[in-house]
């Protein structure tokens, strides 16, 4: 008999015992990041986020001899199952001793709830959908992720494929010294000159007056730009409103780029400084000061995550993305930046795959999602 025991999270004890676990489990491995604390709260549902507007999450810890030993989230995306007429329950959150008796039983509790619920198949991990944080790290356990990416001991895609769960869609980081784009340079007058002569296409700054509304403006050219990826569910607006408030301090407007075509926005160039190394320190306690401490210190970061090259479907076959990161480019050197990681890229999207590929940027992580079908795993 199993002396694993799985609970759903139940009253404030509990909950903060699921949000610590991952400091008990990973504190002393040098790559592991802390989540931002306010964020997870927020992300699993214990304080108000629009995501679960339309969505419905259930936690679950796993002890054995009173001790915490895993977590687990089951998330029902009903964006998702409306967009892909599936019944698909979400996995997330997942923590665990390098024990199979543990792993089963956080899955099973996950399966079991998401079946009460009509569910009839998996995927996972997604922190809790995929315009979050999401996959599970596969290859690249050599350093630390880069921010708002994945981390995971290297022993969690055994304890997933163990249960059944089999490959969906990998995801792939890039690294890119920013030399690299010094190749970029001699395209760019031809590129922008041929797309401004069809289309009347300009490229401008971020207006800084105006911060807010252009990251809703970003976020719409993204929900409209890969409506067609795998998985993809846009973001709702109020998720949009919530997602540009957090980030309304973390960007550096120098660091995005738009293009415009007959004055209306149709890509941009979006990159997020590696906060990781400072939110290390402050042990994702962002308040009181470590928000500051951010501020203060982001001047010193020298590495950038993009998180994000878009241009709307009918413009993306006319090289706009180099133009934009051609632009870019001056603006990283100025700030003194050395490289960027490009994450994540799909590996169905080949488009994007061979234009960074060909570019010369090296591919360092992998990240899996998987999928479990109960039909197939009996």
């Amino acid at each position: 008999m199993s002396n694993v025991t799985v609970q759903p999270v139940r009253g404030k004890k509990a909950q903060k015992a699921f949000l610590h676990l991952p400091w008990k489990m990973h504190a002393n491995d040098p790559n592991w990041i802390p989540p931002i604390r306010h964020n997870q709260k927020e992300l699993v549902n214990y304080r108000k986020h629009p995501f679960y507007d339309n969505a419905e999450i259930e936690t679950f810890i796993a002890t054995r001899n009173d001790e915490v030993v895993g977590r687990i989230a089951a998330v029902i995306d009903h964006g998702h199952n409306e967009r892909y007429e599936e019944k698909r329950g979400m996995i997330g959150f997942f923590e665990s001793v390098n024990d199979t008796e543990v792993s089963r039983s956080l899955f099973n509790a996950a399966r079991q709830w998401h079946e009460s619920h009509g569910m009839t198949a998996l995927r996972g991990p997604v922190n809790p959908s995929m315009n979050y944080e999401c996959g599970l790290l596969i290859e690249g356990f050599e350093t630390p992720p880069c921010f708002m990416m994945t981390y995971n001991p290297t022993y969690y895609p055994e304890l997933w494929e163990d249960f059944g769960f089999q490959k969906a869609q990998d995801m792939f980081a890039y690294n890119a010294d920013t030399s690299m784009l010094d190749n970029i340079d001699p395209k760019i007058s031809f590129v922008l000159e041929e797309a401004a002569r069809r289309f009347n296409v300009t490229v401008r700054d971020v207006d800084k007056k105006n911060f807010k509304k252009e990251i809703y403006t970003f976020m719409d050219i993204y929900n409209r730009a890969t409506s067609g990826n795998w998985g993809f569910v846009p973001m709702s607006p109020s998720e949009v409103e919530h997602t540009a408030a957090a980030l309304q301090f973390l960007i550096v407007p120098q660091l995005s780029v738009f293009a415009e075509a007959d004055g209306k926005p149709i890509g941009v160039v979006f990159g997020l400084l590696d906060y990781n190394p400072i939110i290390k320190k402050i042990d994702g306690r962002m308040f009181p000061f470590g928000f500051l401490r951010i501020l203060w210190g982001r001047r010193k970061i020298k590495r950038i995550r993009l998180v994000s090259t878009t241009i709307l479907p009918e413009y993306q076959r006319w090289g706009l993305g180099v133009t934009l990161l051609g632009r870019l480019y001056p603006r990283g050197i100025d700030w003194g930046l050395t490289e960027c990681e490009l994450s994540w890229v799909l590996e169905s999207n080949q488009l994007s795959r061979g234009t960074i590929e060909r570019g010369g940027a090296e591919k360092t992580k992998v990240y899996r999602i998987y999928d479990f079908d109960p039909k197939s795993s009996t």
